[in-house]
C-alpha cells in the first residue's frame, strides 16, 4: 500500500496493492499494524457504514463534536464520488481549507479523515457504494454539520446545484462563519 499524507495535516490517501488475474481482484483493505506503521495512527474503528447513492447525491459536511468525534476510513466500492474533507482545527494552520479527492471502485483508494473534520462527498456515478469505518459510535446529539455550498469554504463539487440531490437535513445546516467565526 502506499500512503500520502495531503497538505491537510492527519488526511492520507491511501491507495492499495490490488492482485488482479482472470478470477477478479484481491486487496487488503485495511491492515491496523501497516496503517500505524505508515501513518504513526492507531485507530481503533469500531463502525463500518455503508451507503447507496444516486448520481448527484450529496452527503455532508458532518462531523460530531465533543468525545463523541470520529475519524473515518471511506472508499468506494462500486461507483465514484468526489469526497471532501474540511479542517475544523482551530489551533490549524489549515483551519477552513479544504481538501477534495475522486474516489472509485476502479481506482480503489481510500481516504483517511482525522477527528476535528467536516466531511461529505457527492455521487458522480449512479449506483454507487460507499463505505466507511469510524473510531467512534454515531451519537445524534452530538451531530453537526456545515452547509454544502458555503461561501467561505468555497467548495468546488464538480456538479451544478441544480443537478443535486440533498436532504432537507443539509440544506439547512448553518454556514462556517456562523459556527466559527
Amino acid at each position: 500500500m502506499v500512503v500520502e499524507e495531503t497538505y491537510l495535516r492527519g488526511c492520507y490517501v491511501i491507495t492499495p496493492k490490488v492482485f488482479k488475474d482472470e478470477r477478479g481482484f484481491f486487496l487488503e483493505s485495511f491492515n491496523k499494524k501497516t496503517f500505524f506503521t505508515e501513518t504513526g495512527i492507531n485507530s481503533n474503528f469500531v463502525q463500518d457504514n455503508l451507503s447507496k447513492s444516486s448520481k448527484g447525491v450529496l452527503r455532508g459536511l458532518h462531523f460530531q463534536v465533543g468525545k463523541a468525534a470520529q475519524s473515518k476510513l471511506v472508499q468506494v466500492i462500486k461507483g465514484k464520488v468526489l469526497d471532501v474533507c474540511v479542517d475544523l482545527r482551530k489551533d490549524s494552520p489549515t483551519f477552513g481549507k479544504h481538501f477534495s479527492i475522486e474516489l472509485d471502485g476502479i481506482n480503489k483508494k481510500q481516504f483517511y479523515v482525522p477527528r476535528g473534520f467536516a466531511h461529505g462527498f457527492v455521487v458522480l456515478e449512479d449506483d454507487t457504494i460507499f463505505s466507511y469505518k469510524c473510531d467512534n459510535y454515531y451519537n445524534k446529539p452530538s451531530e453537526s454539520g456545515i452547509i454544502f455550498n458555503d461561501k467561505y469554504l468555497n467548495i468546488n463539487w464538480g456538479l451544478a446545484e441544480k443537478d443535486m440531490i440533498i436532504s432537507e437535513k443539509d440544506k439547512n445546516l448553518p454556514t462556517f462563519e456562523n459556527l466559527f467565526r
